[in-house]
């Protein structure tokens, strides 16, 4: 049974950070590209950042220079490093394991920012 069951969530202020954390099981997690998704309320859910089984990452220029991602095989962890928050950065963040024949979702964490 796979299970990503993300953390670190939570209210912060404007300018503060957080780092959340999406723990896997049930995946060979190093195959896995690894991606943080978010849903602001009344928007479809965007891609934040990804990284792939070789490290190569990609992120949305809302972004960019803001946050990153990285991984630990060893722990079969991803997690999302954000500063530099802004209300706008305000959703609910969901972790993705994705292989081009598979793609699982976590539960999902809040996000918010107040100004």
């Amino acid at each position: 049974q796979v299970q990503l069951v993300e953390s670190g969530g939570g209210l912060v202020q404007a300018g503060g950070s957080l780092r959340l954390s999406c723990a896997a099981s049930g995946i060979t997690f190093s195959r896995y590209t690894m991606g943080w998704y978010r849903r602001a309320p009344g928007k479809q859910r965007e891609l934040v950042v990804d990284i792939s089984s070789g490290g190569g990452t990609n992120s949305a220029n809302s972004v960019k220079g803001r946050f990153a991602i990285s991984r630990d095989n060893a722990k079969n962890t991803v997690y999302l490093q954000m500063n530099s928050l802004k209300p706008e950065d305000t959703a609910v963040y969901y972790c993705n394991a994705r292989l081009p024949s598979s793609s699982y979702w976590g539960q999902g964490t809040q996000v918010t920012v107040s100004s």
